[in-house]
């Protein structure tokens, strides 16, 4: 792992869902540029202190010296924004997989150059769209891909917070402080933050890129430099059109993705904060309920089933999804390391496309924002 030590939220989150399934171990890390944090983490994690590092270049170096079978086979980058991209590189064409929390680089730029590099050296890597891994969200894109509700006519998809409503960049938030900083999160913030992920979810359920947008972004916080809100009007392939709203100062909210897609014979809605249910909302037959872990009459497909953990009534949420994307990396990763040619029976999990899809609308969402024009091809 490059960063997540002590005081770190995502690096936790991580390590948690990594874990979970028992098909990754936690070997070695680089954990914070800070030496006394790096060590003390290392500690914390009960790692032996020569498998702890102070840099990431460092870590490569050594782990690469080490014999295969003792050495990492990938590495998670869980540090802000601006850096993705160089230990991303430098690990790959040292012969480590990547696994990276999004956006997946700090500019577009980057994301083309690290795409190349993946090209290149043929290693696996993976985006943590931490959303797609729900098993619900599996079983709405099973329903679309089935055509089981007609043509797609109209996609919603909302994503408020309430978090930066108060200016706790201010007051020692150390999670606040780099995602409100250009120089560390990058040219947008709640944008760049949740947008994507909601960008992404539409896109992923759908099976539909966005192929114009017009966006319309805010700055609430006082003296902030980066948007906290902001509404976009979408078009997507085939005709589809659709809203996208993102908001970091939806005071009194907490994390409440919401995505409604609604086509001809039928209407899907899912929310993150009641990740279990799926409502399918017929045009002439009563609602139907999915829940993850089984149902009352609506088999869920193969692939929902793989992701559920527990049985119905038990609830699963964030980490699990969380570990599902690392679910699905550890089996083409083990896949790729055993030489095995058997087909995949995992959903693919977020790559370098997704996260050049997720730089692009980053850029065209500011371009659209800063024009007169408004209407912005994607």
């Amino acid at each position: 792992m490059i960063g997540g030590g002590q005081g770190s939220f995502i690096g936790a989150v991580h390590r948690s869902a990594a874990l979970l399934d028992g098909k990754i171990d936690l070997v070695c890390g680089a954990f914070s540029s800070r030496q006394d944090v790096a060590v003390q983490s290392g500690k914390d994690l009960a790692l032996p202190s020569d498998r702890v590092y102070s840099s990431f270049q460092e870590m490569i170096e050594k782990e690469k010296a080490l014999p295969e079978d003792v050495r990492m086979d990938f590495v998670s980058i869980v540090t802000p924004n601006n850096v993705h991209f160089e230990p991303a590189v430098l690990a790959l064409r040292n012969g480590f997989h990547v696994v990276i929390d999004k956006p997946v680089t700090f500019t577009l730029a980057e994301a083309e150059e690290l795409a190349k590099v993946v090209e290149e050296t043929g290693m696996l890597l993976c985006l943590t769209h931490t959303y797609v891994g729900y098993p619900m969200v599996k079983q709405a894109k099973q329903l679309v891909d089935e055509n089981l509700i007609g043509k797609i006519r109209k996609i919603f998809v909302e994503y408020p917070q309430g978090w930066l409503s108060k200016g706790i960049e201010n007051t020692g938030s150390v999670q606040a402080a780099w995602r409100t900083d250009p120089d560390r999160s990058g040219k947008s913030g709640c944008m760049a933050d949740i947008g994507t992920h909601a960008a992404h979810l539409a896109e992923h359920i759908s099976g539909l890129k966005i192929t114009h947008l017009c966006a319309n972004l805010n700055i609430y916080g006082e003296g902030r430099l980066l948007d906290d809100d902001g509404d976009i009007l979408l078009k997507f392939e085939k005709g589809v059109t659709g809203v996208l709203s993102a908001s970091q100062v939806a005071t009194g909210e907490e994390n409440a993705l919401k995505i409604r897609i609604y086509a001809e014979q039928a209407g899907l809605e899912w929310r993150q904060e009641d990740p279990n249910t799926l409502y399918v909302k017929w045009v002439d037959q009563p609602i139907q309920i999915y829940r993850t872990g089984g149902n009352q009459g609506y088999p869920l497909s193969k692939f929902t089933a793989a992701f559920t953990r527990t049985p119905t009534g038990h609830p699963e949420g964030y980490l699990e999804a969380f570990a599902n994307i690392y679910q699905s990396f550890a089996a083409r990763l083990l896949q790729k390391i055993t030489r095995d040619n058997q087909e995949f029976n995992f959903p693919e999990y977020p790559g370098i496309e997704e996260g050049i899809r997720g730089m692009k609308f980053i850029d065209r969402v500011l371009e659209s924002n800063q024009s007169d024009q408004k209407w912005t091809a994607f």
